[in-house]
């Protein structure tokens, strides 16, 4: 069975877990860091599945026209009416029962709605999430502005769907992107001409220079926690320590890139001689 764990401020809970983090603990008790989905991916998801609706809705009404060709204007706006309700609450449920807890517009987006213990949502839930949807967030002149109140309010950004559902919605993929090459930040500039990098050998460098990598790709928590060893590692055998205060990520982006600024200088070096 898997829980959620959240470290107080005093640093109490699972060890490992970095103060104020929030992860799932899984039955092998393996800590994740929940990526939670914030308000701007979410509303550009819902945008599309709107949109996705739009275009069922205007198919299934243009063959109902067609096929039963209903002669009572009653009957019609009935018809319609059931459509339209079909479609508002059976398009999400059927999509996040069907798929896991992922719509279009999230499977667009790389978003994916979890129990609040990490495991797959079940029809309940997608039920539960479609009805508050449907009678609460969404109706009349609302225009979801109960479930942006709720996202912002909330600390794992949940509308009031997820509340009821005890669901919550990750960002499962990230877009993949060129990480930028490492670079001294201007405050580190004149410590970095100073230092001594005879002790950094290729490999640690390069397991720096992956890390930075794939920074965009991990928590802020999780950024912390694991580059960690390695600023630890990095500053075991580079002098002189870098001034009080410099992040983890500032620190071995300035090391790799004065490293590298170095050899080149030594390439061009050895081409003018």
């Amino acid at each position: 069975m898997n829980q959620v764990v959240r470290s107080g401020p005093a640093g109490t809970g699972h060890a490992g877990i970095t103060p104020g983090a929030e992860s799932i603990i899984t039955g092998e008790a393996v800590a994740i860091d929940l990526r939670v989905a914030r308000l701007g991916s979410r509303l550009v998801a819902g945008l599309i599945d709107l949109l996705a609706q739009l275009y069922i809705l205007y198919i299934l009404g243009a063959l109902v026209v067609l096929v039963v060709r209903p002669d009572d204007d009653a009957l019609v706006a009935t018809t319609f009416l059931l459509i339209y309700v079909t479609m508002v609450l059976g398009y999400p449920v059927a999509c996040e029962t069907l798929s896991r807890g992922r719509t279009l517009g999230k499977m667009a987006l790389g978003l994916r709605v979890v129990r609040d213990d990490g495991g797959p949502i079940r029809f309940r839930h997608a039920l539960t999430r479609g009805l508050i949807g449907a009678i609460i967030e969404r109706p009349g002149m609302l225009l979801g502005l109960p479930a942006i109140i709720s996202m912002i309010a909330s600390r794992r950004s949940k509308r009031l769907g997820d509340v009821f559902a005890g669901t919550v919605v990750l960002q499962v993929s990230v877009p993949r992107t060129v990480g930028a090459a490492p670079f001294v930040p201007p405050p580190l500039l004149g410590w970095a001409a100073l230092l001594d990098l005879t002790g950094l050998d290729d490999g640690l460098a390069l397991r720096a220079r992956q890390f930075l990598s794939r920074s965009h790709a991990l928590s802020p928590q999780a950024l912390d926690r694991l580059g960690r060893g390695l600023v630890d590692e990095v500053r075991a055998v580079v002098t002189p320590p870098p001034p009080p205060g410099t992040p983890g990520w500032a620190y071995l982006s300035a090391v790799l890139a004065e490293r590298t600024r170095r050899a080149y200088a030594r390439l061009a070096g050895q081409r003018r001689s």
